[in-house]
């Protein structure tokens, strides 16, 4: 049995690659499920890179499941709580990303590239908290390209949380009127929130406490979604503040979301064996 040692994460990066080579193993782009293994080995990278902890394995395959009922595609009303979640952010005087290990290993590029384009700044945020793994995924960002990530005076606290996800910087999360919380917990979305923040969400799971929580929840893989929510913000950055306005003042994100369970219902009603 291999027992993997997170605090010296190259040592098993490499240990991993020689064996891949040892046993030749690589996944066939042929492979019907290839996209879907390619994230598996991505998560899998990033525990072993010590930037994703291994429940985040736990949580990517529950999202997954609900990818499948979602037909694996991104479906209309998620495309309308993009749209929405791009004009939040467009209208933000102080809008952050909060990244977690499973973003930092998923989708770092099109973060790096939606933080650009709005702007927004970037800070990191952690459930399993360790400074290892606080440091690796800062390094993580950098290396695709993040000028700045807040973390180093993560001298406030959210009210509400009793836990180490509670700190965080004055000028970033504590401070924002805007936050983008993808693959989010419930509890913080519901403390940012009391904190009278809009609060954006990227969440398969249109049921959890998180999805409920937040004023704008795009059920979708992260994938899917992150690339839209960059097309979108280049988009609407053509548009003024009254269509911006006009565009969240029409979105309601709890019909959004029994939108998104007729959709799935309608999806596996017509399920073919």
């Amino acid at each position: 049995m291999i027992i993997m040692n997170l605090n010296n994460p190259r040592d098993e990066v490499q240990r991993k690659k020689k064996k891949r080579i040892e046993k030749d193993y690589e996944i066939p782009k042929t492979h019907p499920r290839y996209k879907s293994l390619q994230l598996r080995e991505n998560i899998s990278e990033g525990v072993l890179k010590g930037i994703t902890a291994p429940e985040g394995l736990i949580a990517h395959g529950r999202g997954e499941t609900f990818d499948y009922i979602l037909g694996e595609k991104t479906i209309a009303p998620a495309k309308n709580a993009n749209r929405t979640a791009a004009a939040y952010l467009l209208l933000a005087k102080n809008p952050v990303i909060s990244i977690n290990g499973n973003v930092a290993a998923l989708i770092p590029e099109e973060i790096i590239k939606l933080s650009k384009a709005i702007p927004a700044k970037i800070e990191v945020n952690i459930f399993h908290y360790s400074m290892v793994r606080f440091k690796n995924i800062i390094q993580q960002l950098k290396k695709y390209g993040a000028a700045e990530v807040l973390a180093k005076h993560r001298d406030k606290l959210i009210p509400g949380l009793d836990h180490a996800r509670a700190k965080c910087t004055a000028e970033g999360i504590y401070s924002a009127d805007v936050v983008l919380v993808p693959l989010e917990d419930g509890d913080r979305a519901e403390a940012l929130r009391n904190m009278g923040k809009i609060v954006i969400t990227i969440d398969l799971n249109p049921l959890s406490r998180t999805a409920k929580m937040c004023n704008v929840t795009i059920v979708d893989n992260i994938i899917r979604a992150l690339p839209l929510l960059n097309e979108n913000v280049e988009i609407l950055k053509k548009s003024n503040k009254t269509e911006l306005r006009k565009i969240i003042d029409t979105f309601d994100n709890k019909k959004c979301l029994k939108d998104v369970l007729i959709e799935i219902n309608q999806y596996l009603s017509s399920y073919k064996f």
